[in-house]
């Protein structure tokens, strides 16, 4: 990788720790704080939720129809979003060991905490667990899906990518033949240890 990608890299992740500060901060605006791995919000914020919850019938019979009529053919999706998940955790349960890949957490990308929210009524609290599991599944093969590229291929493409995943700027350019042959096995020396948080 040239310097000045490297550079860019390095800024990249700089911004992205800088805004999970912010985040934090704003986290403790809102007085919320993970205790033990546990939300807890300051008891006057507690009221407060619980004083915006609307009413589940109300949320319910005051849908939209068609927003009502899609609700199965979204929730149809969690057949395959379960079986992508059952079927890439053995895949790597099964490969990453033979290739030296160090395993992704799956309890990184899967993170279920809006059920703390008090003014959620229970129907959002199930809409939320659901958007979480299916975008967390998601990001979850993602990493597994980018570590297994770094390992076998770590090139990047002639064209731009709409949404390139973290290790791709790693990756050795299109056509340079001399750093494929080069670089590749530091590429894979770098997958047998889990990236730092």
């Amino acid at each position: 990788m040239n310097a000045t990608i490297a550079d860019l890299v390095r800024r990249l992740r700089t911004l992205e720790d800088e805004l999970e500060v912010q985040l934090a901060l704003a986290r403790a605006d809102l007085q919320v704080r993970v205790e033990d791995g546990r939300i807890a919000f300051e008891q006057a914020v507690q009221r407060r939720h619980r004083a915006m919850k609307s009413r589940l019938l109300r949320y319910v019979f005051g849908a939209r129809a068609l927003i009502a009529l899609t609700a199965p053919l979204i929730y149809a999706l969690i057949v395959p979003f379960a079986l992508l998940d059952l079927f890439v955790t053995i895949y790597q349960a099964v490969c990453f060991p033979v290739y030296g890949i160090a395993k992704v957490r799956r309890r990184d990308y899967l993170v279920f905490d809006r059920r703390y929210l008090g003014y959620l009524n229970l129907l959002e609290k199930l809409n939320c667990a659901y958007c979480s599991y299916a975008n967390g599944v998601i990001a979850y093969v993602r990493e597994i899906g980018a570590r297994t590229e770094q390992y076998w291929c770590p090139i990047k493409h002639a064209r731009r990518l709409a949404a390139a995943h973290p290790r791709y700027a790693n990756f050795v350019d299109y056509g340079d033949a001399d750093a494929w042959r080069n670089e590749t096995e530091a590429l894979r020396r770098q997958l047998r240890e889990p990236p730092s948080p």
